[in-house]
């Protein structure tokens, strides 16, 4: 297994737990196996087989294994590491990609495309030269596959991508398909030569659409020498239905909800509501109704999102399942009329099934390829279920119309909207959420999930032992002490217990001079108390001065005396002896970093500049007449979107927004009136613009308040201003005592040298890694590898004196919401400190990653100008590195070079601050 290339397809391609997983073992079999033309298939499967015992058979006439991976996950990305995989270790440069149809087909040539923003090889070093060639059912025939990437001969990957239809043996009229006719150029027609290659592997999306005679002959007859399948329905379509007997990894859809990769799943129907009590046509009306009314909740979610986070704008639409084609066109027809809100949606609905007309059709296909961009469509009318392949991540509503609770709730069905949008959940319910609206089927959908194989109820497997989910050893909590904490512990007999499981030594420490208990004791005393309470220090070298070390020992010994109760035997001038050797090894093996304040020297005044609402155009509430209740699948947890009837009705229908307006402790209504009743008149002047009449603008005012109000706000929040203030900095300590800091050491052997990378790196986490000698803490845990290659980095530097992984509350760091900051590291260098904060390269650009960086930024700021320069210290610098930045042959001055990141100069005018030589 070659886990350098493992390791750099997951870092550049930033792959998901599953598809590291799967990787990994597909490297496993390569070396089991070593798939050639001549593999012995029967050995090959025993040798798989005794790794993986859920192999019970490769189903084909070559080794041929499934990665079930559940919709949304990734499976295009993975096909992409495997190429990645195989091509980097010299397994493979030849490979031939299936599709089932012609939609999967073209969504496949785009995205193996360099130009594609989900461009699958994005960021792979094997192929930034020289991208794969790309070869299809268009372009074959000129010759490209088989001259190369260039005129010098096949140096890059060749990836054919081909349609089934395209290649299997028997056509209409009894001809052979074109790929299988003689071209002159190479003697042979290009399926023969394709079948000839040494090094060709197939790979099979929506594999479970190639199990049918003609499909699975053509595809025998490629004679690859390995097949690697994926879908997310290991079972052949078709009446018998059997399950895959070669899925290798399987990661299904209960999993990746769990972990947060897709959707949530949840059901709506309208409270207190009896579906028997009307028609079926009353009720699918009903359903469409409520439907929309849920679909334009979603829409201003989204926009509110996106304007708090600076992200791109999701146009969300909501689809709507028709039984057969005449019912698709009633419903359309509905939909568009003025019997339906108006015809508020003519224009805004497209039909997509089988029975179109050509025109129909393409204008059709053209919306459909558009639908996440153009935000033109609101609703889309389908007969059934949707073909694999056309999954998008701007759906949230799913409104079934005479569908069975076993129709609607299969990965066909759901598995069209579970993509997220922003690739990540994002905490806001209505946009980690997929909405099934089915008020005559909610009560049987919640229990079908709730069974045993429910599509989210699955129960979770618990292995119990050392090699499985939960160790049959004892849990144990390893207390990580810093490295002064462990000299002093150190200096005491006899020596400390190992740590349990084994593995690395702790590092060496310089030995104090003092062992008796009750100078240890001293020691400890001194360290966890009298140290944290100086607050007339300057710098942390103070603490070598003589003066502050008689203050410190005298201090330590009445603390000692009080808490031993009794009188101590030490005498001062010892004492004071111990103390100083404390203090000369707490300034050498602690980097200092000052605990500062910083407080407004005047009142600070702010405010709201007049605007006009952006959006509004696209916010389309209708009245709503009832409850809609909303109960996610996997929690059960439950939601209203309601009307809020009784009480007292406003004269004004911008009370209603108002009241809904000053309840955010920002906005004062005194200060402000005149400006929220602008806004709020907006809004209903917008509403006035498509409801018939006040009643129903009353109506959504009463409904839908809050969250219109919520979005108001957030834009409010982007014309705030805020007269110029002054600051002072009060300086408390110029150090602080590390606290020891609290690891899990549960598991088999959970100790190892921080040199060596775990066997699967998303179990990284669970390890305790020691060996360190400029650490300020002996050992580390590190939430991602890069960390480590980090730690690493950091050690070998030759400018690095100091560096630690910081614990909770050992900084004083805030950002602009008032959420705590911690960084990754905190490094003392021969010159200055640095912040050093380590993120996915996709991660960097997230809006919380910013406003973070923007904090440990402006703290850097404030602690170099009004702490390292007035007394002599080193300044501070902070630095977001990718994780991509960090590789073995990087040093520290390059990642400074290019990724600090300085304050602002819009931050620093925030701050013209005034340092206070007082300690508060």
């Amino acid at each position: 297994m070659d886990n350098r290339a493992l390791h750099q397809i997951g870092q550049r391609l930033s792959l998901r737990k599953p598809q590291a997983e799967s990787l990994k073992r597909l490297a496993d079999v390569i070396d089991l196996v070593d798939p050639t033309k001549g593999t012995d298939v029967a050995g090959a499967l025993e040798a798989v087989r005794a790794a993986y015992p859920d192999v019970e058979d490769f189903e084909r006439d070559f080794p041929s294994l499934c990665f079930a991976l559940a919709t949304g996950v990734g499976k295009t990305r993975l096909m992409g590491a495997f190429v990645s995989y195989l091509f980097m270790t010299g397994k493979s440069r030849n490979f031939f990609v299936l599709a089932p149809n012609l939609t999967i087909y073209e969504k496949l040539l785009a995205d193996f495309q360099p130009s594609s923003p989900k461009y699958v090889f994005k960021g792979v070093e094997a192929f930034a030269h020289q991208p794969p060639l790309i070869v299809n059912a268009e372009n074959y025939e000129e010759g490209r596959g088989v001259r190369g990437a260039d005129l010098l001969g096949r140096d890059a990957a060749i990836i054919n991508i081909f349609n089934i239809s395209k290649i299997n043996s028997e056509v209409r009229g009894g001809k052979s398909p074109r790929i299988k006719r003689l071209q002159e150029y190479i003697g042979e027609s290009y399926f023969s030569y394709l079948a000839g290659l040494p090094d060709l592997v197939l790979m099979m999306d929506e594999a479970h659409r190639y199990r049918a005679s003609a499909g699975a002959k053509a595809i025998s007859e490629l004679k690859p020498i390995l097949g690697l399948e994926v879908t997310a329905t290991p079972k052949a379509v078709g009446g018998s239905a059997a399950p895959f007997k070669n899925v290798l990894y399987r990661y299904d859809l209960p999993e990746a909800m769990e972990d947060g990769y897709v959707k949530e799943p949840a059901v709506g129907t309208r409270a207190n509501f009896d579906p028997k009590s009307v028609s079926e046509d009353v009720l699918e009306r009903i359903k469409l109704e409520d439907g929309v009314h849920y679909h334009e909740h979603v829409k201003v979610a989204l926009q509110t999102y996106a304007k708090q986070n600076n992200a791109p704008l999701v146009h969300p639409f909501m689809l709507v399942v028709t039984q057969d084609t005449h019912h698709a066109r009633q419903v359309h027809e509905f939909v568009e009329s003025e019997q339906f809100f108006d015809g508020r949606y003519k224009g805004r609905v497209i039909e997509i099934h089988s029975k179109l007309t050509g025109e129909e059709t393409e204008d059709n296909a053209r919306k459909l390829l558009n639908i996440e961009r153009d935000g033109t469509t609101d609703i889309v009318i389908h007969v059934n279920k949707l073909k694999e392949g056309w999954d998008v991540s701007n759906l949230f509503t799913i409104v079934p119309l005479r569908a069975s609770a076993s129709d609607i709730l299969t990965e066909q069905t759901l598995g069209r909207g579970l993509r997220l949008p922003y690739g990540k959940r994002t905490g806001v319910e209505a946009v980690d959420t997929l909405t099934v609206i089915a008020h005559d089927r909610f009560n049987a959908l919640i229990e079908m999930a709730k069974s045993a194989d429910g599509l989210v109820h699955k129960f979770k497997e618990v292995r119990i032992g050392d090699s499985g989910d939960v160790p049959s050893s004892k849990p144990v909590m390893i207390e990580a002490l810093s490295i002064i904490q462990t000299m002093i512990r150190q200096a005491a007999a006899p020596p400390m217990p190992p740590l349990p499981g084994g593995g690395v030594a702790e590092p060496d420490a310089p030995a104090f001079t003092f062992d008796k208990p009750e100078e240890i004791a001293l020691a400890e005393t001194a360290l966890n108390v009298v140290m944290p309470s100086i607050r007339d220090l300057k710098r942390a070298s103070d603490l070598n001065s003589d003066k502050v070390i008689k203050t410190i020992a005298a201090d330590a010994l009445a603390a000692h005396r009080a808490t031993e109760g009794l009188f101590t035997t030490l005498t001062p001038e010892r004492a004071e002896q111990v103390v100083k050797e404390l203090c000369a090894a707490f300034v050498e093996r602690t980097i200092a970093i000052p605990q500062m304040v910083v407080t407004p020297v005047d009142q600070v005044s702010f405010g709201f500049k007049p605007f006009q609402l952006e959006g509004l155009g696209s916010w389309n509430y209708q009245p709503i007449s009832r409850e809609l209740l909303v109960q996610v699948l996997r929690t059960e947890k439950q939601s209203l979107i309601s009307g809020e009837d009784g009480g007292d009705q406003p004269d004004r229908l911008e009370d209603y927004l108002v009241a809904r307006l000053i309840d955010f402790d920002e906005v004062d209504y005194d200060a402000h009136a005149e400006m929220l009743y602008e806004l709020s008149g907006q809004v209903v002047t917008h509403l006035r613009s498509y409801l018939p009449n006040d009643e129903d603008v009353r109506n959504v005012l009463q409904s839908r308040g809050k969250d219109m109000a919520k979005a108001i706000f957030t834009q409010m929040t982007q014309h705030r201003w805020r007269t110029d203030s002054k600051y002072r900095v009060t300086l408390h300590a110029p150090f602080t005592v590390l606290r020891p800091q609290a690891f899990d050491g549960s598991g088999a052997n959970p100790i190892r040298d921080f040199r060596q990378q775990p066997e699967r790196l998303s179990d990284i986490k669970r390890f305790i890694f020691t060996g360190f000698k400029k650490g300020c803490y002996p050992q580390a845990k590190f939430d991602s590898d890069t960390e480590r290659q980090m730690a690493i980095l950091l050690e070998r530097d030759a400018t690095v004196e100091l560096w630690m992984k910081p614990g909770p509350n050992q900084f004083k760091i805030y950002d602009s919401e008032g959420h705590a900051y911690q960084p990754d590291f905190v490094v003392e260098t021969k010159t200055e400190k640095l912040i050093l904060e380590t993120k996915r390269a996709s991660d960097v650009s997230d809006g919380e990653v910013q406003v973070k960086a923007d904090a440990a930024s402006l703290w850097c700021f404030i602690a170099t100008t009004y702490h390292a320069e007035k007394f002599g210290e080193k300044p501070w610098r902070y630095a977001l590195i990718p994780d991509v930045a960090v590789q073995p042959n990087s040093t520290l001055s390059g990642l400074l070079a290019k990724y600090t990141r300085p304050a602002s100069l819009e931050l620093k005018s925030r701050f013209e601050l005034q340092a206070e030589e007082g300690t508060g």
